[in-house]
């Protein structure tokens, strides 16, 4: 397991469509985890690798900011009590992407600027000639000719979002769940320095067998379909990239969705608690379907 785990899977990465922090909101959940570094849950270092990453993804949009010669060995004081003010909602998402940015400024966190360059440009996923990833890496390629920002970026989200898909459904174990077909490639188990057991689960979900729209519910930890079982416990979400509770797939169409398994953040949640003397199983239980499937934390 890399050692950048924790940090990354307390941000639940991997949202499937970027979000601009300098002019929309910032994701929801990452406030839970904001204020999870505030109260010394995770480390400052977690803290700068997780955001550094969010960004990477496009998950968090900064605007361009300029690096000064004046660098920092540390994240300043007045940005951890920003993310806690932020976490509560006593800040907005612009006051919280300032820090972001002094961050980078400071080179707190450091962010790659791509070239056009043969060592810079967008690898395919795998080494192997297959027609259709050569097709879907292609039209990633084409997205960097586009000239408008905002256009460039939902071109690249969208060929993302089909390469990760092809690899789900080349590489990844297919579950029938009612007109649904879930793609699971296995997950990430942690056990962090402080002794929390921390698990991510990600998956693809496509609606395969349905004329009309289906929807997946999980309005809260107390209030989701989807769970984790060891055979006497049920364990509720930390974190979880949901859109307002559900996710909604037209006729063949496909969605990543990532859960967390960790810290108890309440409304009805619970502490992900490991026993190796349990099996482990991640539960569907929507109206149009359930299953169970085996988790190896082994």
């Amino acid at each position: 397991m890399k050692p950048q785990f924790i940090a990354i899977a307390a941000f639940l990465v991997l949202l499937p469509v970027a979000q601009s922090a300098s002019a929309e909101s910032v994701p929801a959940w990452v406030k839970n985890n904001a204020g999870w570094w505030a109260d010394g849950t995770i480390s400052e270092t977690e803290f700068v690798s997780a955001i550094q990453h969010l960004i990477k993804e496009d998950i968090i949009v900064v605007p361009p900011t300029s690096v000064s010669a004046k660098q920092s060995d540390g994240v300043p004081e007045w940005v951890k009590n920003t993310a806690l003010w932020w976490s509560e909602d006593a800040i907005t998402d612009g006051e919280f992407v300032s820090a972001i940015q002094h961050l980078i400024t400071t080179g707190v966190i450091t962010i790659e600027t791509p070239t056009k360059s043969a060592d810079t440009e967008p690898k395919p996923v795998t080494t192997n000639d297959d027609s259709k990833l050569a097709m879907l890496q292609a039209d990633l390629d084409a997205c960097a000719e586009i000239k408008k920002a905002y256009d460039r970026l939902n071109c690249e989200r969208d060929a993302k979002a089909a390469l990760v898909a092809y690899d789900y459904k080349n590489n990844g174990q297919a579950i029938q769940v009612g007109p649904m077909t879930f793609y699971y490639k296995g997950n990430n188990f942690e056990i962090s320095s402080s002794g929390q057991a921390l698990l991510e689960i990600s998956m693809l979900a496509e609606n395969t067998g349905s004329n009309s729209d289906v929807t997946m519910m999980c309005t809260g930890p107390s209030i989701c379909n989807y769970d984790v079982w060891n055979g006497a416990k049920a364990f509720k979400y930390s974190g979880m990239d949901f859109t307002n509770g559900q996710i909604v797939l037209k006729p063949g169409q496909f969605r990543e969705f990532t859960m967390l398994f960790g810290p108890n953040i309440g409304y009805g949640g619970t502490t992900f608690e490991y026993d190796s003397t349990k099996d482990y199983v991640f539960r569907i239980s929507e109206p149009w379907g359930s299953a169970s499937v085996p988790l190896d934390l082994g």
